[in-house]
């Protein structure tokens, strides 16, 4: 990630960009029908992945929350980088990979995921480990349709361990963060189960199974909705549209970025953690731009889905210095907000890049909103870091 000394480049590619954007978006108001070709005019659909993945992640969001019901203390292991990871976090990786595996067999399987079974095959692992079998079995019972004989221990490890593909430009590779906002789940509030399928390193599908997420639109003060019924269930195929369903299985429907050009009128989302996002920035910002409206913080890709139904304008995310964005905390959210007419990109504008690796190379941070606000929000970023520079 590009440090905030880069300001002085960023401000020439966003003046650029700007005229773009803003010439794009005069162009497109004259000929509403004129559409981009899309990746997928170059490519297959990709329905029979996208039912898979959405098969995958609603039973991988079944299994977590079980878990989050019945959330205990021991559940909570400790990785390198100090954030917690549970049963769960385990459960639906290893889910996702045993269906996507038996929904598709005819394919050559590579997933770019974030757990591993290091730690499970410690002899302190153990009880976890038959937690976490028996977890995964009653989940997969519950669909119907897998009548094979239960998974062992060992199967269970290996579905965890197939997740260590590194991705890259060549070839189909799907990415998945298994509970996206673990710190989230933890306090009962949002998280997400994303999935998504690179393609010759572009994302194609995405998925995002948001359990705690209301069905109606959510407020500006508070991540609940007055309708108590939660649990959405996002998913786009490029050149296909971003729809959205409840996760007990409601017809989907086509969901749109906010229309928004007015900024006084529009809300924002940023992450629930400082530590995952600089707030002040954040702030800076939105005064720029004249937003009224405070942010709305919650954790997770649940943001990306939440802003492809227009429940707000603007995601904003600035991570601290030295922090390397992992291509699984992003690829499905991207899709789902850039085929419900948005735009997300770095701080400098460039489109992200998910064919390199494990990892994002970023200028600074990932700013999402619409066409019409992306030049204006744009401006804004570069008068911030220039500021803070």
């Amino acid at each position: 990630m590009g440090s905030i000394s880069t300001t002085a480049s960023v401000g020439s590619r966003i003046n650029c960009l700007t005229r773009v954007f803003l010439s794009s978006s005069s162009s497109s108001s004259s000929s509403p029908s004129t559409k981009p070709k899309t990746f997928a005019s170059m490519s297959s659909s990709y329905h029979k992945e996208l039912a898979a993945a959405k098969k995958a992640a609603s039973l991988a969001a079944r299994l977590c929350q079980k878990v989050q019901k019945a959330l205990v203390q021991s559940d909570v292991q400790s990785k390198s980088d100090k954030s917690p990871v549970t049963i769960a976090d385990y459960g639906s990786q290893a889910v996702v990979s045993f269906v996507l595996e038996k929904e598709l067999p005819s394919e050559s399987f590579s997933l770019v995921a974030e757990e591993d079974s290091v730690d499970l095959r410690k002899e302190e692992g153990h009880e976890i480990l038959q937690r976490i079998t028996k977890l995964v079995n009653d989940t997969l019972v519950t669909d119907g349709t897998y009548s094979a004989s239960p998974l062992s221990a060992e199967d269970v490890l290996a579905a965890i361990d197939s997740g260590k593909s590194e991705g890259g430009p060549h070839g189909r590779h799907w990415v998945l963060d298994p509970i996206d906002g673990t710190k989230g789940f933890l306090r009962g509030d949002q998280y997400a189960i994303a999935l998504a399928l690179l393609d010759e390193g572009k994302v194609v599908l995405g998925v995002l199974g948001c359990p705690n997420l209301p069905l109606a639109p959510i407020g500006s003060h508070d991540q609940h909705s007055s309708n108590d019924k939660v649990g959405c269930l996002f998913s786009a195929e490029v050149g296909a549209g971003t729809e959205m369903q409840s996760l007990d299985g409601s017809l989907p429907v086509k969901v749109h970025v906010s229309a928004t050009e007015n900024p006084e009128e529009a809300s924002f989302f940023e992450s629930f953690e400082a530590a995952h996002s600089l707030h002040d920035l954040s702030s800076t910002i939105a005064k720029k731009l004249g937003v009224k409206a405070p942010p709305v913080r919650i954790d997770s890709q649940a943001k990306y889905g939440a802003l492809s139904r227009g429940d707000g304008a603007i995601y904003l995310r600035f991570p601290h210095k030295g922090y390397r964005e992992k291509i699984w905390d992003h690829a499905a959210g991207a899709i789902v907000v850039t085929e419900a007419g948005g735009v997300v990109s770095d701080a400098a504008g460039n489109p992200l890049d998910f064919s390199k690796g494990r990892y994002l190379d970023l200028d600074t941070g990932i700013i999402v909103t619409n066409q019409k606000l992306m030049p204006l929000l744009l401006k804004a970023v570069r008068e911030s870091l220039d500021e803070k520079a």
